[in-house]
């Protein structure tokens, strides 16, 4: 329902095995995600963040076009190690221009700061809840095994799946409405 009215819907895991898996998925529905470390107020303090994503996309600006030729080897080393730096946490939010709709989080005990986050704002959060987990801290708690990579791929391609069926419907809906109004 949130990928069909167009809303985003981020994906957050930061653990090893865990990780690729989450970033490809989220890739390929074109979704936000977190897999490398989710900074303290990512949500909660979005505008510093946003502002910090500017930066990265200034810098990557700056070194595509060649504006840099009059800046010292060393200056332009500087900038590509914080441009690499900036791309490796917020890489995956860069597309983000507002809070998400929701958030799918892999594990919520390691991600606690996330779901705070997220409650703080009523931000809606589905998350895989293993059995050392309390279900009540997420809005729709998927039960399964946060740690094996296994079931974090199956439940995070239902997701996609989900996610998927919510954008093709969106398409779908565009042409009639077209079709009605011409």
């Amino acid at each position: 329902q949130l990928a069909k009215s167009g809303k985003k819907i981020m994906f957050v895991a930061t653990k090893k095995q865990a990780r690729d898996i989450v970033s490809t998925a989220a890739r390929s529905v074109g979704m936000p995600f977190v897999t490398e470390r989710w900074l303290g107020g990512m949500m909660t303090n979005f505008n510093t963040v946003r502002r910090s994503v500017k930066k990265m996309q200034n810098i990557e600006r700056m070194l595509g076009d060649g504006s840099l030729t009059s800046v010292t080897k060393k200056e332009r080393l500087t900038l590509t190690r914080e441009r690499d730096k900036l791309d490796k946490v917020l890489g995956g939010i860069a597309t983000l221009s507002r809070l998400p709709a929701a958030i799918f989080i892999v594990d919520i005990e390691h991600e606690h700061i996330a779901v705070a986050e997220a409650q703080r704002l009523g931000i809606r959060t589905f998350g895989i809840v293993d059995t050392n987990a309390d279900p009540n801290r997420v809005d729709f708690p998927i039960p399964g095994n946060d740690d094996a990579s296994k079931s974090i791929r199956i439940i995070t391609e239902y997701m996609v799946q989900a996610i998927r069926e919510g954008l093709e419907e969106r398409k779908s809906i565009k042409p009639e409405k077209e079709e009605a109004a011409g």
